[in-house]
């Protein structure tokens, strides 16, 4: 995968997350989101994608300071880094634009390491415990219905070491191309999961959106500089 062609990926997920994201609340605050999916929508579109890159940052300061920080935390935190990292490559010049969307990459790999080393670290993770209070006490409607699953207690505790163990070896799957592919829809569906059970459902684009910059940095560094 050439950088342009990561970048284009990469330039429709993040404007579909923000969208997605965005109108949640343009009823409420139009003057402040529809802006923000007008220029989603020319990033989909790949129309002046520098330029429109640099609105979604202004637009992204307007609502760190309209809600005092990230309004949904790390989700939030993930798209403004995918959206400074793309709007770097778009600015920057080659040599730079490849370390942007590098950094990008590695902190991809890094968000799901350091994951698994809080959780494995923790003692009521290892248990099985957290992921059972997570069931138990989510307050998200769609959780309701998933109650039940905090007294299988086996399967609880086998679901927490299973991704406990994929988060830490998620940076090993860059040894080989098919591994990383698996380990990004297995990450994919994690995602996906969260949504369906917690109403997490803001993290699932903003993270799709940067698996493009993995899927390049293995082709450019990992294998040598041989883009695939």
């Amino acid at each position: 995968m050439t950088l342009d062609i990561a970048l284009q990926f990469t330039s429709i997920l993040l404007g579909f997350a923000f969208i997605v994201q965005s109108s949640e609340h343009v009823k409420a605050e139009f003057w402040l989101y529809m802006p923000r999916i007008v220029l989603s929508v020319l990033l989909m579109l790949g129309l002046h994608a520098d330029i429109v890159c640099v609105g979604l940052l202004i637009s992204s300061t307007l609502l760190l300071h309209r809600y005092n920080g990230p309004y949904n935390g790390g989700a939030d935190r993930m798209g403004l880094l995918v959206l400074v990292c793309l709007t770097l490559a778009y600015l920057l010049p080659a040599a730079y634009a490849e370390i942007a969307f590098g950094y990008l990459a590695l902190q991809l790999i890094l968000s799901y390491f350091i994951s698994g080393y809080v959780k494995i670290v923790n003692p009521e993770w290892r248990s099985g415990r957290a992921l059972k209070d997570v069931f138990l006490y989510s307050g998200y409607p769609q959780s309701e219905q998933f109650r039940a699953l905090e007294g299988k207690r086996e399967l609880i505790f086998i679901a927490s070491w299973a991704v406990i163990l994929f988060e830490l070896a998620f940076p090993f799957m860059l040894l080989e191309y098919g591994f990383l592919i698996a380990a990004l829809v297995i990450a994919a569906f994690f995602h996906l999961s969260n949504a369906i059970f917690f109403g997490l459902n803001r993290f699932f684009w903003v993270w799709i959106s940067a698996y493009p910059s993995i899927i390049w940095f293995y082709g450019r560094v990992i294998e040598g500089g041989a883009l695939l």
